[in-house]
């Protein structure tokens, strides 16, 4: 039966999990994407892990044929890496999905249940939320333009439904518990996407190398005529990364760097050569009032572990 999931692509799922000493989660994720309803396979693309994680990935499902490893070399981020798992992948969809995210046996099934419904949808996101169930605002934002950033962080947005010119980045709740919404961007913790879509724009922007990668790759499909959707009545648990728990300056970092690169490329404030200097400027001078504490959150994360 894994055989001929493994061979056949129609209406079969690829799942891309990028691991990156992933830890216990990794085979946590890998069994509840296997225990689901609907044909699946999984490639678990290493950026060069060395904690053993996909190593024992490797041997406790060596026999089944759903189950393969792409071994990058090194750890070439996030879009790479997805990059190089869906070149493998056989499906006519794939499921980029974090180690530290759990699925239920019927997730994969709803979500492409979701994006077969209509030729028009591209991408698929789910209601991403915590381990104590509160809801992660990234499921579900809008493009992270320098006007919405600004009314975010100074609180503006608090009165955006009184008035909409204060938007921010995150969504209101949704009004009486819309099941399928249009958003603008979805969370890179689980993204369904159509192949075809996937491959026609190119994949992953590959000069991001940790966040913000899953943003540009929603707006390249909503460029492109795509729609991208939140399924709001599909929930999924997401963990938190352990590369965020114990290298928080590493990743810090290339968020930054991540924010600039979107700025840059989407952004009409950037062709403003002033406005472009002062978002630089700010945002460099967040990381490094930050750094110190990010150095901190890092070492006694390691001394814990």
């Amino acid at each position: 039966m894994a055989s001929a999931q493994a061979t056949s692509g129609s209406e079969l799922t690829s799942v891309v999990v990028v691991a990156a000493d992933s830890g216990e989660d990794l085979a946590d994720c890998v069994c509840s994407v296997l225990a689901s309803t609907t044909p699946v396979e999984l490639i678990v693309s290493d950026n060069a892990s060395t904690d053993g994680s996909v190593a024992a990935v490797a041997a406790r499902w060596r026999d089944d044929a759903r189950v393969r490893i792409v071994h990058n070399g090194k750890n070439l981020g996030f879009g790479a890496a997805g990059n190089r798992g869906a070149a493998a992948a056989r499906g006519d969809a794939v499921l980029f999905l974090n180690p530290d995210c759990r699925l239920a046996a019927d997730t994969i099934a709803r979500l492409r249940g979701v994006l077969d419904g209509d030729p028009r949808i591209g991408i698929v996101g789910a209601a991403i939320v915590g381990t104590d169930g509160t809801p992660e605002p990234a499921s579900r934002r809008r493009d992270p333009l320098l006007r919405r950033a600004l009314c975010t962080l100074s609180g503006l947005a608090h009165w955006e439904s009184r008035w909409p010119a204060l938007a921010g980045v995150a969504l209101p709740a949704t009004p009486g518990g819309v099941a399928l919404e249009d958003v603008e961007a979805v969370s890179g913790a689980l993204l369904l996407v159509r192949r075809e879509v996937f491959d026609r724009i190119g994949g992953f922007d590959e000069g991001y190398f940790l966040h913000c990668e899953d943003l540009d790759l929603c707006r390249r499909v909503r460029d492109a005529g795509g729609r991208v959707v939140c399924a709001n009545d599909v929930q999924v648990v997401h963990r938190k990364g352990t590369s965020s728990r114990t290298r928080p300056l590493f990743v810090a970092w290339h968020k930054h760097r991540g924010m600039w690169r979107w700025f840059v490329t989407f952004d009409p404030a950037a062709r403003n050569p002033v406005l472009r200097a002062l978002v630089w400027c700010g945002l460099w001078a967040h990381f490094v009032v930050l750094a110190p504490w990010y150095g901190w959150r890092g070492l006694r994360a390691r001394i814990q572990r």
